[in-house]
């Protein structure tokens, strides 16, 4: 028997009020937890970082150059302090997919983040070079569910412009290629089917990732500087040896990466 609510649209794009505030605020969930964990108030640094796969991370950890912070009041993550140049970041690992990625860019950004970078691995769609490499994403295809509570419709949501041409400067002079392109954000990536990977190649989609419309939909609905790379390691596994990132699986590139991004964004502030 077919339930009757199966013709009805799906709430996920049925009319939201975008401009209404949430009752449930980042803060807040911040405040208890810290009540109830009874811990101290500390600001993050200004320029934080996602770090889905969490090699990063691993990395940073194994060499001694990163610190947990013991006063993070967040439930479902770690964050680490480090310093690159004379400059202290966070960094938040494992942090994967849409609605997660957010979540945790929420309480960064109340806890006094200014600047986010996420550095997701990623699949190749349409190919730039061989594997690895970066992909700046300038815009991303919005098929995930998190953005659409962020922001009207639109088939892309988008690096904002001025970010996007100070980092691409900036990138230039990372050993490792950084091409600026589009990405597909999926919340399923085990229905990455034949028929959804034409559609993406035929819009000239360099990627397959996870994280970076929504992430972009929060920063233009929040007013935030937030920026996506999307690390090209792979070919969906289709290919032998695939998901290989290089020396220490891709961290010191990675960390380069990020480097040029806070530079280009310091600059710009």
């Amino acid at each position: 028997m077919t339930d009757s609510s199966d013709s009805e649209a799906s709430p996920l794009f049925e009319a939201k009020e975008f401009d209404e505030p949430s009752v449930f605020a980042p803060g807040a969930l911040m405040e208890n937890a810290r009540r109830q964990k009874d811990l101290p108030e500390r600001r993050v640094p200004d320029v934080c970082v996602l770090d889905p796969d969490g090699d990063v991370v691993r990395h940073l950890t194994a060499a001694g150059a990163a610190e947990k912070d013991e006063t993070w009041p967040g439930y479902h993550t770690d964050l680490y302090r480090f310093e690159r140049n004379g400059e202290e970041f966070g960094i938040v690992g494992c942090a994967v997919g849409a609605s997660f990625a957010v979540l945790v860019a929420e309480q960064l950004f109340a806890a006094g983040c200014e600047f986010l970078v996420s550095v997701t691995s990623s699949g190749r769609i349409v190919p730039k070079d061989d594997p690895p490499y970066f992909v700046l994403i300038e815009r991303a295809l919005r098929d995930e569910g998190t953005s659409h509570h962020y922001r009207s419709s639109g088939r892309y949501a988008s690096l904002d412009p001025d970010l996007r041409a100070s980092v691409e400067r900036a990138c230039e002079a990372v050993s490792r290629p950084v091409y600026a392109g589009a990405t597909w954000t999926t919340d399923a990536p085990f229905r990455e089917t034949e028929t959804a990977i034409k559609r993406a190649r035929s819009e000239g989609v360099l990627a397959v990732e996870m994280e970076a419309a929504a992430l972009y939909a929060f920063a233009d609905a929040r007013d935030r500087a937030v920026v996506c790379f999307a690390h090209v390691t792979n070919q969906m596994g289709q290919t032998e040896e695939d998901f290989e990132k290089g020396e220490a699986d891709g961290s010191r590139d990675a960390l380069a990466v990020i480097d040029a991004a806070a530079a280009a964004w310091r600059a710009s502030d």
